[in-house]
């Protein structure tokens, strides 16, 4: 499942190819959804803003197209009406002169009122989104400590959107292992160390991840390992997928278990 920089990215690409130029055409497979396809035709897309995994197309006609792709929506961009081959479900076309912007298999679409949006239910109950808001590490800190989340454990915190959104699986391995943070502990049983940590990794890896195409482990050993031959699936993360391999950091076999119903890697001898 895409988390919030795999949407970030989708977002950078549905604004480069559709911002400039008018709406020439645009369609809804809903058809609760297909009276608002008049009032976006002609329209432009001023900006394409990302709440975690839940994408914004603001139009300046005074709405806003929220998707969310949840585990198997997946945007196309193609030249204009160029569609791929697939066995997906079309939800989402839009169309202008040059490039089409094609959303498939995803279920929860919806055209709000720029004033609906803040009261959506899944906007209203996010979490801070890392890419789109100003957060800095103190922020985190702070909010780790608060009584809503400081008692829970971090293998569910983490991938509670309403905690920070945009937080998948691969990125709760990756922001526990940086932090030095055992999967079974809680916020309340941390050092402050640990929480620093915690609150700058969460930041540095979500960027990371972001502008670097998914990659997690540290940048130049990544490269080296990458010049030495091994596979994308093996320089991409500190631990995550990396069962049975070695800590890069130590040398310790990592470890892979279920947590909150979702597969999590660890190092025994770095997260304590």
């Amino acid at each position: 499942m895409p988390e919030g920089p795999e949407i970030r990215r989708a977002a950078d690409d549905i604004e480069k190819a559709l911002q400039e130029r008018p709406v020439l055409d645009i369609s809804f497979t809903f058809d609760r959804l297909k009276e608002y396809e008049d009032f976006l035709i002609g329209a432009h897309i001023q900006r394409v803003d990302t709440k975690g995994k839940a994408m914004l197309l603001r139009f300046d006609a005074g709405f806003t197209v929220y998707s969310h792709n949840q585990l198997y929506g997946k945007w196309f961009i193609r030249n204009a009406y160029n569609y791929p081959k697939t066995n997906r479900q079309l939800r989402l076309a839009i169309h202008n002169e040059k490039k089409s912007a094609l959303l498939y298999s995803a279920s929860d679409i919806e055209v709000l009122r720029d004033e609906e949006i803040a009261a959506h239910p899944f906007i209203s109950r996010a979490g801070p989104d890392l890419l789109s808001e100003s957060v800095t590490a103190d922020d985190l800190y702070k909010r780790f400590l608060s009584k809503p989340f400081y008692r829970r454990r971090w293998t569910s915190l983490l991938l509670d959107q309403s905690f920070i959104a945009g937080i998948g699986n691969y990125l709760r391995s990756e922001i526990l292992f940086s932090a030095r943070i055992h999967p079974s502990a809680r916020p309340v049983d941390c050092t402050e160390t640990q929480l620093r940590l915690a609150s700058e990794a969460a930041i540095n890896l979500m960027y990371q991840s972001y502008a670097h195409n998914g990659i997690t482990n540290d940048l130049e050993l990544a490269g080296k390992l990458k010049s030495e031959g091994k596979t994308r699936k093996q320089y991409r993360h500190w631990v995550f997928n990396r069962e049975d391999q070695s800590c890069y950091m130590c040398g310790t076999p990592v470890e892979k278990i279920q947590a909150a119903s979702r597969r999590l890697y660890f190092c025994p001898s770095c997260q304590i």
